[in-house]
């Protein structure tokens, strides 16, 4: 583990705000941003310290060891971070993604556009962690493709909010902070409840937070009984879906930490071709589709009109992205350079 002051804490958090920003936007995957912030193998063998050990040094009372076992203070900050991404940067997203009539600026593809350059220019930064290229570096790369095109277009399920499938759904979702090119709010609009776990749910955390913090605990910012069942039902739901998401984590980084110290080029192969088919999740030039009860259910894909000044502005927006992850790589080979 490394010996960081609290400059450097503070940097982990605002790159998990990054990251969580990232796991909000379906298409966009929160692994990736960890891998070209350069703290992804950290966050995954950390994860992979909450075992059977560290499960004995708390149980002991052996809290400063537990900690330290378990790189606390880094996983605090990365994932206070992407928390605390869902109250602020997402919203600023948001308000930029809505139309004028929905009291937004109206830059979707804008937005999206600049995310596609990001995406794009991850293809590059991640060819570069594979030391030794072969036939296996190939087929890794066109297997991950095929495989992320192939869930790009897949249909979306029905919306299902019992408990148990909750909990899957959180297993599914940090996919995209464990696996870089999947996207994990992508895949809960596959499997139906992207509406119910990151829009309904997170409004309904924020609000109760915010009653109590005005302590109101009777109602929790409700009006009536009925409200306030409703309010606590969703909040069960937060804590399956939290408690999915955990036991996601720390399972996938177990066997993520096993493939990259085994299997490290074909493994990052794999992960730079599912990179490669998120560009079919993000493709800028989409069109929202929603259900008859107002659930986003997935997209409709078109050509841009190539002629129009916004077209230049989108292009604009994608060399940016692109540019975006070609500094971060500089700087980053800058530094190895002087140390």
């Amino acid at each position: 583990m490394y010996k960081r002051n609290f400059l450097d804490y503070l940097i982990l958090y605002f790159k998990g705000l990054l990251m969580g920003t990232a796991n909000k936007i379906p298409g966009v995957s929160g692994g990736m941003l960890a891998m070209v912030s350069g703290f992804y193998k950290e966050m995954i063998f950390s994860f992979q310290r909450v075992n059977i050990n560290s499960l004995k040094l708390l149980l002991n009372g052996r809290f400063k060891k537990f900690f330290k076992y378990i790189n606390f203070s880094f996983l605090f900050a990365i994932n206070f971070g992407s928390v605390s991404a869902f109250f602020s940067i997402s919203l600023l997203i948001d308000w930029l993604i809505r139309s004028p009539a929905e009291n937004g600026l109206g830059f979707e593809i804008e937005v999206w556009s600049y995310f596609f350059g990001l995406i794009i220019g991850s293809v590059y930064y991640v060819s570069k962690k594979i030391t030794h290229w072969s036939y296996k570096s190939y087929l890794g790369i066109l297997l991950g493709a095929f495989i992320g095109l192939y869930i790009s277009f897949m249909e979306p399920m029905a919306p299902n909010d019992n408990l148990w499938f909750i909990f899957i759904c959180g297993l599914i979702s940090v996919t995209g902070m464990t696996l870089p090119g999947f996207s994990g709010s992508f895949m809960l609009i596959i499997i139906g409840n992207y509406n119910l776990l990151l829009v309904d749910a997170v409004n309904n955390l924020f609000y109760t937070l915010i009653a109590v913090f005005q302590g109101d605990f009777e109602l929790l910012g409700t009006t009536n009984a009925i409200e306030k069942a409703e309010r606590i039902r969703m909040l069960y739901i937060v804590g399956i879906f939290a408690t999915g998401s955990l036991f996601g984590m720390v399972s996938f980084s177990k066997l993520m930490g096993y493939l990259l110290r085994n299997f490290h080029n074909f493994v990052i192969a794999l992960l730079m071709g599912f990179i490669i088919g998120s560009l079919g999740a993000a493709w800028p030039w989409k069109t929202e589709d929603f259900n008859a009860v107002g659930d986003l259910i997935g997209y409709t894909r078109y050509i841009p009109d190539v002629s129009s000044m916004w077209f230049i502005v989108q292009i604009i927006c994608i060399i940016i992205g692109i540019l975006t992850i070609l500094i971060i790589d500089y700087y980053e080979h800058k530094n190895k350079f002087i140390h």
